[in-house]
């Protein structure tokens, strides 16, 4: 099984560069990950007090049930995610996504390069790199239509921890990718080399991965 783990800023284009890499290589061949499906549960807190947690900080990820859902992977294993509910800030009760094991495991998030015992894991680490400019455009496109936002909660969150933690974690651990892919699903040249390294795992040839 290789697993490759794709890291970025806000509206970098994690998802379309793995979604592309996924369409190459066909999707019966490729178990998807959205680190975001693992953020901590917090249906004990009222909705008020949930929208003041920091959800931009590493912290904010159950990055201890991932692992254990990749190790479970791993070992041949299904498991099941669990399904976030931005509207809500929280888990959905009744809905989950069952992760068969695969050839690939392709997981995506903001802070998938930011936790050393998750790195651990990857066999490919990748940073979609994206212009801050561009980054903000999607995610206020993205928050009112698929999130049901608002321009100043939006405007708000950003400034407050939208921005200091990519400053402080995402942007840092950019250090640990074997691959940068500027402009993300833009860059047709970085998503080819992606996946032709997938493929030639796929292949059985394991030259690349050799010291």
């Amino acid at each position: 099984m290789l697993i490759i783990g794709i890291a970025g800023g806000t509206g970098s284009g994690k998802t379309t560069v793995a979604r592309s890499v996924i369409d190459r290589l066909g999707s019966g061949k490729v178990t998807f990950i959205s680190q975001d499906n693992y953020y901590k549960d917090h249906s004990h807190l009222s909705l008020s007090e949930r929208e003041l947690i920091n959800y931009d900080h590493p912290f904010a990820f159950d990055n201890e049930l991932l692992i254990e859902h990749l190790k479970q992977l791993k070992s041949g294993s299904p498991a099941q995610a669990p399904v976030y509910d931005f509207t809500v800030h929280g888990r959905s009760t009744d809905k989950s996504v069952e992760l068969k094991p695969n050839n690939i495991v392709i997981i995506e998030g903001l802070h998938v390069l930011s936790d050393e015992k998750l790195r651990e894991l990857l066999d490919i680490k990748v940073f979609v790199d994206t212009d801050p400019d561009v980054r903000i455009l999607r995610r206020v496109l993205r928050d009112i239509e698929e999130r049901g936002r608002t321009i100043q909660s939006i405007h708000n969150q950003y400034l407050t921890t939208v921005k200091p933690m990519h400053e402080a974690f995402i942007e840092p651990s950019k250090k640990y990718a074997d691959l940068i892919i500027p402009e993300g699903g833009h860059n047709e040249v970085g998503i080819q080399l992606l996946a032709i390294l997938t493929e030639k795992y796929l292949s059985g040839d394991r030259a690349w991965g050799e010291a």
